[in-house]
């Protein structure tokens, strides 16, 4: 008589690191969400805890999870329970239970704002965005750190004009440069100007949480975060280390790019972080001659995706040479040319920035215990 082979917690925990979170790479496993795996000979039940209130997201992991473990060869059967974050039981699940740790997130000492700027897609300047509100935030008279949070293509140091290794202290902590009035932190500092990241996702989510909590940033107003573009392992890594004030997120105004925004807002979204506010980058072209304003990539994209979230459309930066200038030199349009129409549409942008802060409530700061 033919007998099925008795199924093991171990091959249930294969199955299920297969199922991904959606729109992101990683599994339901190494998110932590799968609290509990019971067997009761050829049947099996799985409990995962939700980190947040999404009801669709549940949905799709609770279709995925049961579609992926009723293909077992021999399975009986699949009973699979997704808990949003507010039905958290009273108590522990009874039974044998392999227990997944969820990790604390704690503000960053001494940091009372941090702000992730980020982009759906590249070429869209969130970097340029970022560095340069950056810079306008201190010439306001906030203290400000800037992190480039870009792994595989790091180029704040170029654009902050900074070149060099970051010191390490005593006690392990890595020093932040200090230019424009600006901490800076990036990968780039400690590779050479040509060196690739062939990196995989748990290496490169480890990197992003050194640069984070092992510099020592002091106390700052605000630390501006730089993400690389789209919605992958770094902008959930940052989610769950530290708690966000929320997200700046920067488009062109072309159907492209405003696409990508849609999904960038719904990872925010996903992950708990509140957006404050889009920047328009690249709206529109001054002829030089004669004054006349063209919109190259189309007119009101970032006004109709802003009236789409319900979040304010903060700035409008033209295209213009001296975006690209400051890049090249290292000096950002706010401290380089702020009398210039851009220089000043990002001062206008910082002003707007301080005001949605201003409403916002601040991490309480601690001080670092060396």
């Amino acid at each position: 008589m033919f007998r099925r082979q008795k199924l093991a917690e171990t091959q249930i925990y294969d199955v299920l690191k297969t199922v991904k979170y959606p729109g992101y790479t990683r599994d339901i496993v190494s998110f932590g969400l799968v609290k509990s795996v019971q067997l009761q000979g050829q049947d099996v039940a799985v409990l995962v805890q939700m980190t947040a209130n999404q009801q669709e997201i549940a949905t799709q992991i609770q279709q995925a999870t049961t579609e992926a473990l009723q293909a077992i060869a021999g399975i009986g059967t699949v009973q699979v329970n997704v808990r949003l974050k507010e039905q958290v039981p009273a108590a522990a699940a009874h039974g044998h239970a392999h227990q997944t740790p969820q990790k604390e997130v704690t503000p960053l000492p001494g940091v009372q704002h941090l702000i992730a700027v980020a982009s759906g897609k590249g070429g869209v300047g969130q970097s340029t965005v970022a560095t340069t509100l950056a810079v306008a935030l201190s010439m306001a008279g906030l203290t400000i750190g800037l992190l480039d949070a870009d792994i595989y293509g790091p180029s704040i140091p170029l654009m902050m004009g900074i070149k060099g290794q970051p010191q390490v202290t005593g006690n392990n902590r890595i020093m932040p440069f200090f230019n424009h009035g600006v901490k800076t932190q990036s990968l780039g500092f400690f590779l050479g100007e040509d060196a690739p990241v062939i990196w995989r996702g748990p290496m490169v989510m480890r990197a992003v949480q050194q640069l984070l909590q092992e510099t020592d940033w002091g106390t700052l107003d605000v630390l501006v975060v730089d993400l690389p573009p789209g919605t992958g392992d770094v902008q959930l890594t940052l989610a769950q280390t530290v708690p966000l004030t929320g997200a700046i997120l920067v488009t062109t105004p072309q159907d492209l790019a405003l696409l990508d925004v849609k999904r960038g807002a719904e990872m925010f979204k996903q992950v708990g972080a509140p957006l404050l506010g889009i920047v328009e980058n690249m709206s529109y072209f001054t002829c030089p001659d004669c004054g006349k304003e063209t919109e190259i990539f189309r007119r009101g994209g970032g006004q109709k995706e802003s009236t789409r979230l319900g979040i304010p459309l903060i700035g409008r930066i033209p295209l213009d040479p001296e975006v690209c200038d400051a890049g090249d030199t290292g000096i950002p349009v706010a401290i380089g040319r702020p009398e210039t129409t851009v220089g000043a549409e990002f001062h206008t942008i910082a002003a707007a920035v301080m005001e949605i802060l201003s409403q916002r409530p601040q991490h309480k700061t601690v001080s670092i215990i060396n």
